[in-house]
């Protein structure tokens, strides 16, 4: 995507432009009502960089330079001396508040991680005061991807601080007009995704474009192919959507949802997630977005985005004991390898539905309440790779047994990914994938990680770190190392101090354990503390209940469909290495047991997964050091596990 500004030209041809004309471009590019204070502040934007900029004819400055990850604009971007400025400006302000260094600083990462022509070069954020009082430069500090610190000026020493910059420092030569040709790549947290298709019902500024990659957009076609087909033909169909983890399922499936509604109305199209903290997350985000943009109330706001994204398990309970025939045409269920098995929905339905002759598993139930309708409908599953993590977790293997048993007639649009292990049965999806009315397609398998930006082999050293497979894990980490760090170190101030260090701007960091790891206590990390997703995924830095104050630690309950940027990853005995395999335990009282079932040693090592590949950055691991008098925390668990990890190639930190 190229990059895209209200009014972007070379400096000789702005200094020499006519302020009102340029005003005049930037409210036509503006597209929505202007009010008075914006037609004021841009004035005074142009008046500053005029008098900063009337000596300088080399150059190029952007107006209103679009961030599309964030979904917001820079209110310049200038290119001079071959470093690239980025400008913010605050009318009429008399003080640099640290959220609009926050702000800058933000916009100048977002230009170094995801538009091409910015990764090797040097941006300087720069915040402007209009009013604040004169005061030296600071000294300007470059972090090793060539991102300065963000410095403050005003209004009047604008001028002064780029020529200052400029002088002090010589980088190699910046081609402008190649600069402004190379693409941007957005990849945005889940978060701010959703924020942007709710807000403008489409994905094309927020989603990879790499070439040769699996994206979104030829995914999104595929999944209307299958839906117009059904519609067309009057025709059942299923359709599974496989993809890595990180690789922006969740995303495809809101928008599949949000597309259908827009374009079909009677379709009614939904987006169902059971995961209860990805909801809430959603939900208080757009609600917060939404309510601060709009002018509305909260409980407005809340009200307006609550069909946007839906409890499964709510729906799911609105079709039980009647016949109603759904409004939905068209459903997208995420992470549908969750969805439970018979024995796990029977007892459920009998225990807190008073059901005693409930006898179907969620994808049945699910598909029954669907192939209601008399003419058409269509189901989107997302399935994930080893991520089942709770008892009852049926991963794919039940919906088969649903299509196969009661659902003959139904089309199945597969991705040819599905026979991999991570997805289910092996052998019961091959023998499936034999039937005529199965079709695959390519297409509907996400290969490319948006989470993981900076490092899209990360699920794959990861599954080899939990598959105990160092050799292949240590050359899986050699790709990705100078990409993405991933530390190691046994002492816990330690990993708080590296994320807090690492972290810039609004980059959000926090700590994240498995449920099983109750004896991190002594450590300082209480994996039972009760945690309002909401607050520690969403508010800022100044909150004690945010993943930035470091004390409350997430499971993998919490943190699956969501991200951060930086992670401490603390391990515990549940999950230790020793004599050459991994140990699974649960702790019981006052004593470690060990975990003998098929199924638990499976979801504790998909905790593990899930909790290693929630950073989009990087990671530091936290592995303790024991304490020979307790029996709890003999040192054997942790030291195996330990050496283990720098077997597999991660560094430890001193």
């Amino acid at each position: 995507m190229p990059i895209r500004a209200y009014y972007s030209v070379p400096l000789s041809t702005f200094i020499e432009d006519n302020s009102e004309r340029i005003l005049g471009v930037l409210t036509t590019e503006h597209h929505h009502a202007l009010e008075e204070q914006q037609r004021w502040a841009w004035l005074q934007q142009i008046t500053i960089l005029k008098s900063a900029l009337a000596s300088r004819s080399q150059g190029r400055i952007f107006l209103e330079f679009y961030i599309p990850r964030m979904g917001k604009r820079a209110d310049a971007v200038l290119l001079v001396d071959n470093i690239v400025f980025v400008i913010e400006f605050k009318a009429g302000a008399s003080s640099h508040a640290s959220n609009a260094l926050d702000q800058v600083e933000d916009y100048a990462l977002d230009l170094k991680n995801f538009h091409e022509g910015s990764h090797d070069v040097p941006i300087v954020p720069v915040l402007v005061a209009t009013n604040a009082e004169s005061q030296p430069t600071p000294e300007l500090k470059f972090a090793d991807d060539l991102v300065a610190e963000p410095v403050r000026t005003n209004g009047a020493d604008l001028g002064a601080l780029i020529s200052e910059i400029c002088a002090g420092w010589t980088f190699p030569t910046l081609d402008i007009d190649k600069w402004m040709a190379k693409g941007y790549k957005p990849t945005p947290t889940i978060v701010e995704a959703a924020e942007i298709l709710y807000r403008t019902h489409r994905v094309t500024d927020i989603s990879r474009t790499d070439a040769g990659a699996k994206n979104l957009q030829e995914t999104g076609a595929s999944v209307s192919a299958v839906i117009d087909g059904a519609r067309l033909n009057r025709k059942k169909a299923i359709c599974f959507v496989t993809g890595v983890p990180g690789s922006g399922k969740t995303l495809a499936g809101l928008n599949f949802a949000t597309k259908r509604s827009e374009e079909h109305h009677d379709e009614h199209a939904v987006f169902l997630s059971g995961n209860g903290p990805l909801v809430a997350v959603l939900r208080e985000a757009l609600a917060r977005d939404k309510a601060q943009r709009d002018g509305v109330s909260k409980k407005t706001a809340e009200r307006d985005v609550r069909s946007f994204v839906q409890n499964i398990h709510h729906f799911r309970d609105d079709y039980v004991g009647n016949l109603d025939i759904p409004l939905e045409k068209v459903v997208v269920f995420d992470e549908a390898q969750r969805a439970w098995t018979r024995e796990q929905t029977s007892q459920f339905m009998q225990r807190k539905r008073g059901l005693a002759d409930f006898d179907m598993s969620e994808p049945e139930f699910l598909m029954s309440v669907m192939d209601r309708h008399p003419d058409w409908c269509t189901v989107v599953c997302l399935v994930g790779g080893g991520q089942e993590i709770n008892t009852g977790e049926a991963g794919i293997s039940e919906w088969i047994n649903a299509l196969e048993a009661r659902f003959p007639c139904w089309e199945v649009h597969v991705s040819p990914r599905i026979v991999l292990p991570e997805y289910g049965t092996k052998d019961q999806v091959e023998k499936f994938l034999e039937s005529p009315r199965v079709r695959s397609d390519e297409n509907l398998h996400l290969a490319v990680s948006m989470r993981s930006f900076r490092a899209e082999a990360l699920s794959e050293c990861v599954g080899y770190i939990i598959a105990n497979e160092p050799e292949r894990a240590r050359v899986a980490y050699e790709k990705i190392q100078a990409a993405y760090p991933i530390v190691l170190t046994r002492d816990i101030g330690i990993a708080k101090a590296w994320l807090r260090r690492r972290a810039r701007g609004t980059e959000r960091f926090g700590l994240v354990a498995s449920s099983g790891a109750q004896r991190l206590r002594p450590d300082g990390v209480y994996i039972k503390a009760e945690i309002d997703p909401t607050h520690w995924f969403l508010n800022p830095s100044t909150d004690v209940r945010s993943s930035y104050y470091l004390e409350d630690v997430a499971s993998e309950f919490l943190v699956q469909g969501l991200e951060l940027d930086w992670v401490g990853v603390c391990w515990d005995g549940d999950f230790h290495h020793k004599h050459g395999e991994w140990i699974c335990q649960s702790f019981k009282g006052s004593k470690w047991q060990s975990i003998n079932d098929t199924s638990r040693r499976l979801y504790l090592k998909n905790a593990y997964r899930v909790i290693m590949t929630r950073a989009r950055q990087g990671m530091i691991l936290f592995v303790p050091k024991g304490d020979a008098s307790d029996h709890t925390r003999p040192q054997s668990f942790y030291d195996g596990t330990y050496e283990y990890l720098r077997t597999c190639g991660i560094p430890a930190l001193n």
